[in-house]
């Protein structure tokens, strides 16, 4: 059976190199999907959209909007943080960190957190953009920095969650685990709620610990590596846990989609999934795309499939975000897609960026917020025909 290799398409394999060549052109690679006419009786209307800097700049980093209050904020790839109303989309204010942006920004206790290439993190204050703070650590940061009870959380790309005080950037602590010889080029987002932190790693291991002190509240293993290879063993853990409720969802490439109890770590229900792209829960159903995006809805007591839509297949999809009756995904030449939450079938599209879309949709409200890899933001409500 042919498999595209979309983590080559994607992502550049860390190994302590360069990286493994794309094998565009090979005849073991499936096209992507080509999209259908739609029929269906909502739009996606428009609100306003931005050119807020470069985007992505081609690089494979992790930019994405952040919705805090009234405020908007999103980085782009060359360092420029900007403040936006989110909800008349106009600039509040706009600063030039002079720094090779890689993730962020994160929003909290009063400052605005982006990370770089270099290993720094650096902190903002929310109302101006002025700087506060900067604080350097082990490596590149590909996951947002959080907050969460005047502790700033960062997880490093060579496998280091650190602790870092939200006044001063000072370390308060540091958790470290070693990273296999070869894994995707990303970090999952740890989640952070009240006083716990809970963060993924390229082993296929998910750890909570406290915020406070980097305390380890348990440990336990997704998956486990298995094949001859190094490539057949990767088994990273590159979308984000989600906290929901009492459990955490979480899913791995070339692994599974399973539930932790989020104070205990007793496993829950668990299913075969291949996963980097990463997952959206609601009240009543865990969404997830899969290696070759297609999009899946699970029961969220027990992971029993819903609906599968499979006419986006190949698309390289962003994450799900669930929103409103709907699922927002985005694809590789810019067009975002509402799928119905129902049944999974294609209820609206709309274009944002030709240079495609990585950032998973943001869903607040009744507006949905999409950051583009050229550089366009744009907000988007629903409207019927």
């Amino acid at each position: 059976m042919k498999r595209p290799l979309v983590m080559l398409l994607l992502s550049w394999l860390l190994s302590g190199c360069s990286g493994i060549p794309l094998l565009s052109g090979s005849d073991n690679v499936d096209p992507p999907a080509e999209l259908e006419q739609l029929s269906g009786d909502i739009q996606l209307k428009r609100l306003w959209s931005r050119d807020v800097g470069v985007g992505f700049d081609k690089q494979f980093v992790r930019l994405v909007p952040k919705v805090y209050g009234e405020h908007l904020l999103v980085a782009d790839r060359k360092g420029r943080v900007t403040a936006l109303s989110a909800e008349s989309g106009k600039p509040l204010w706009k600063v030039d960190t002079d720094a090779l942006i890689s993730a962020g920004p994160g929003v909290g206790e009063g400052l605005v957190l982006v990370a770089t290439s270099d290993g720094e993190v650096l902190a903002l204050g929310l109302d101006d953009g002025a700087p506060v703070w900067r604080a350097q650590v082990s490596s590149e940061v590909l996951a947002v920095p959080q907050i969460d009870t005047g502790v700033v959380v960062v997880q490093t790309a060579d496998g280091k969650v650190v602790g870092l005080g939200a006044r001063d950037g000072k370390q308060l602590w540091i958790y470290d685990r070693t990273v296999p010889v070869l894994t995707l080029r990303g970090t999952s987002t740890p989640a952070v709620e009240r006083g716990v932190v809970i963060a993924g790693f390229a082993s296929g291991k998910v750890a909570a610990l406290s915020s406070e002190r980097g305390f380890v509240a348990w440990e336990t293993n997704v998956t486990v590596p298995k094949g001859r290879s190094e490539l057949e063993r990767m088994v990273d853990i590159d979308s984000d846990p989600v906290i929901e409720g009492a459990s955490v969802y979480v899913t791995t490439f070339q692994g599974r989609l399973a539930v932790i109890d989020v104070q205990s770590g007793d496993p829950g229900w668990s299913r075969e999934m291949s996963s980097f792209a990463g997952l959206g829960v609601d009240l009543s159903q865990v969404y997830v795309t899969d290696e070759d995006s297609n999009v899946w809805a699970l029961a969220r007591d027990s992971g029993a499939s819903v609906w599968k839509q499979e006419k986006l297949r190949n698309r390289a999809l962003t994450g799900p975000e669930p929103y409103n009756d709907y699922v927002a995904v985005g694809d590789f030449e810019g067009y975002l897609h509402l799928l119905s939450r129902y049944d999974g079938h294609i209820a609206a599209r709309s274009r944002v960026d030709s240079k495609g879309i990585r950032a998973t949709p943001l869903a607040v409200g009744d507006v949905l917020y999409v950051y583009g890899n050229g550089g366009t933001l744009a907000a988007y409500t629903l409207s019927g025909r």
